[in-house]
């Protein structure tokens, strides 16, 4: 039996390299396990590419919700492409090395991608605010400054970790650099670094989920204003769409957030597939939930596919 460190001449004690297991413990079925990885990528490509289509060339779609739909989309292109294709070479061809550069790099724009998806939903929340409650100053975008602050947020988690000695045994049980998993290999003290990355995880989610809840609350509390039924149906139909995304974006990923940290009794390659659906999941998701629950993307999108099949 060829080790794999000795198949692709990567060594455990190389300092600039880091070892991707996968899922350990699944070996066996890795090639399984890829099906529903590439599948899933695949539909959340193609549904988030129509989506960006579909807004970008009808010009009654470029409206602030639709735009932050797009930015919605991007995310939810960038965030599975940093993780699936890595995985999916670890999975059909054992390609396990990865620089402690590139890792670091991946950790990066994993989070600063997750921060932008959040604030996009932040905004989206606000937007319906402003939409049904004072529809007078209806413009919201997602500016420059926000997307600035993601990036000054997440910076010092790969800064603080690229200062720390890493043990001489560099392997990584997962198919990402998922922070929790890196952090544990390192050898000096990390306690600011741990610190740092809990405040992180609750300021921001925290904060976001907070903004939403507060903005839905001002919502609700609107709508119970309004006398017409008709009114009360179209209002509540617009926020449950906007909701649905928000719990399958929030949900899986606090849970696996909070099984990493707390989580000791449950098997890891548990944690390590609940993070990787946090991060497949919600692009597959989104594209659907909006074309179904918006009538007029829903008409939109159904004239696209009808062009591309002509």
């Amino acid at each position: 039996c060829i080790s794999p460190f000795t198949a692709f001449n990567f060594t455990p004690s190389d300092p600039s390299t880091f070892i991707l297991m996968g899922i350990p413990g699944l070996e066996a079925f890795h090639i399984w396990i890829s099906i529903p990885f590439s599948t899933f990528y695949i539909i959340s490509l193609l549904g988030n590419f129509t989506l960006l289509s579909v807004v970008a060339k009808d010009q009654t779609l470029h409206k602030p919700m639709y735009l932050l739909l797009c930015m919605l989309a991007l995310t939810d292109i960038a965030t599975p492409t940093f993780v699936v294709p890595k995985a999916l070479g670890i999975f059909w061809f054992n390609l396990k090395g990865i620089t402690m550069a590139g890792c670091l790099t991946q950790m990066f724009f994993l989070h600063m991608v997750s921060v932008m998806h959040s604030a996009t939903l932040v905004t989206m929340a606000f937007d319906r605010y402003v939409a049904i409650c004072n529809p007078l100053r209806y413009a919201t975008i997602l500016t420059n400054a926000q997307i600035a602050k993601s990036v000054l947020f997440i910076l010092p988690l790969p800064l603080l970790l690229s200062q720390q000695p890493f043990c001489a045994k560099r392997i990584i049980p997962h198919t990402q650099c998922e922070y929790t998993a890196v952090f544990k290999m390192a050898c000096g003290d990390i306690r600011v670094t741990r610190i740092y990355g809990l405040v992180l995880m609750f300021v921001i989610n925290g904060f976001d989920l907070t903004l939403i809840a507060l903005s839905y609350g001002l919502i609700i509390r609107a709508v119970l204003r309004i006398s017409s039924k008709k009114a009360h149906q179209k209002v509540l139909n617009t926020c449950t769409t906007h909701i649905c995304v928000m719990l399958t974006y929030y949900t899986p990923g606090l849970f696996s957030n909070l099984t990493y940290w707390f989580g000791q009794g449950i098997a890891p390659h548990l944690h390590i597939i609940l993070a990787d659906l946090y991060l497949l999941i919600p692009p597959v998701l989104n594209p659907i939930i909006y074309e179904v629950k918006t009538k007029e993307l829903h008409d939109k999108v159904g004239c696209h596919k009808q062009i591309v099949r002509g």
